[in-house]
């Protein structure tokens, strides 16, 4: 049995979950010691494992999302694995699933069921639009809550199309919010002895994060519009490119900050001047402000700029990309790059742990699973099945 430390040893969760949301909320749980069976189809398994690039033949996306979660084999659509299911269930403190609303119900295993034979259990449902409203049927990718969401008509330039995020980012985002969701559910068990059901859609935690957007809209009537790299409501916050072809991210969107920028660039007298004396008046002329900023990086290195603005405290840093993440001292550190014992390729790096506690810190002790590596293990421990049981099962599909 695979050794669990941290502050969530003693939680137990089943993963029905495919691709990524709902693999982000347990892969969280998992970094702190939470004991995740990742429930595949026998044949088809996850499809994250078909997503490349491959390491050895093995998806870098499973090895990542599913590190420290077991994985067992069942076939949900069928009676027999409907019914072992349910048993599991009543093992678990936590079910995770992400089908399309009315998935679980067709299969015979509606929350209502599951809730009947383990009354403290919490199922986090994940879904494109919810359980509820008209939207509820249609099949939910990231891309399409994104755009929904409000996020992608955001987001470029003014001049330029739309843009979508390069990473699922409303399927991380759904997964730490739907992680947050069952500590939330598992607080109120631990007073009331009663789990529940919690409903998460993928457009809804995105479309929180824009504030004040609906509420500047609905009062003021002003639309939220792509502004580029600024920030629509304080300036100065933009990128800049120094004259060695890297580029610098610069917020100093405080009062005092701007002071201490402007002293920086050897221009004190910024502070006085009525069209940048004030973050409004910067807001109102930031193209002019912006063109100044940009002069004197664009004529320093990113070193010689970074050197000045960090002695002076003003805020800014270089844009990175993977090489120089790796390559950070401070990155090394924080452990924010780790390396991965892995059956198929030895040792992987990958991202560490976050965040950080004091008393019962999180780790990754193994990489993604092979598809059904711990069958005996968790039937066997869980429900009794003998290696005989589980090869009747096999024969039948089943597992």
């Amino acid at each position: 049995m695979m050794h669990r430390s941290g502050p969530l040893s003693d939680l137990t969760i089943l993963d029905l979950s495919t691709i990524v949301s709902g693999g982000t909320a347990t892969s969280m749980f998992a970094d702190f010691g939470a004991r995740v069976v990742k429930v595949e189809h026998p044949k088809r398994g996850d499809p994250l494992r078909s997503w490349g690039p491959f390491v050895d033949g093995a998806s870098v996306w499973w090895k990542v999302m599913s590190r420290n979660k077991q994985s067992i084999t069942l076939d949900l659509s069928r009676p027999r694995g409907q019914e072992l299911l349910v048993r599991l269930a009543q093992r678990a403190d936590v079910v995770v699933e992400n089908f399309r609303p009315g998935t679980l119900e067709r299969w015979g295993l509606a929350p209502d069921r599951l809730l009947q034979g383990a009354p403290g259990l919490i199922v986090l449902r994940i879904s494109g639009f919810g359980q509820t409203g008209p939207y509820r049927h249609r099949p939910g990718f990231g891309t399409i809550a994104e755009a929904m969401s409000g996020l992608v008509a955001i987001t470029g330039f003014p001049d330029s199309p739309p843009l979508v995020p390069p990473i699922p980012l409303a399927d991380e985002v759904a997964g730490v919010m739907g992680a947050m969701a069952v500590l939330m559910a598992l607080h109120h068990r631990h007073a009331t002895g009663r789990g529940q059901v919690v409903d998460v859609s993928l457009y809804e935690p995105l479309l929180r994060m824009l504030i004040p957007h609906v509420t500047q809209y609905r009062a003021l009537a002003i639309e939220a519009r792509r502004t580029g790299s600024t920030f629509p409501d304080a300036a100065p916050r933009n990128l800049y490119a120094a004259n060695d072809g890297t580029w610098i991210a610069l917020s100093a969107t405080s009062q005092r900050v701007f002071e201490r920028l402007a002293a920086a660039i050897g221009q004190p007298q910024l502070i006085e001047d009525p069209r940048f004396c004030d973050n409004a008046a910067r807001v109102a002329h930031r193209a002019e402000l912006d063109a100044i900023i940009a002069g004197w990086i664009g004529g320093r290195t990113e070193s010689e700029v970074l050197a000045r603005l960090e002695a002076s405290g003003a805020v800014a840093g270089p844009v990175y990309d993977v090489s120089r993440i790796v390559a950070d001292p401070h990155v090394a550190a924080r452990d924010n790059v780790i390396s991965v014992p892995d059956g198929d390729a030895g040792d992987l790096a990958m991202v560490g742990v976050v965040p950080k506690f004091s008393e019962t810190p999180g780790a990754v002790r193994t990489a993604g699973p092979p598809l059904g590596a711990h069958n005996s293990e968790v039937y066997g421990e869980w429900l009794g099945l003998t290696k005989d049981d589980l090869a009747r099962l096999a024969a039948e599909g089943v597992v």
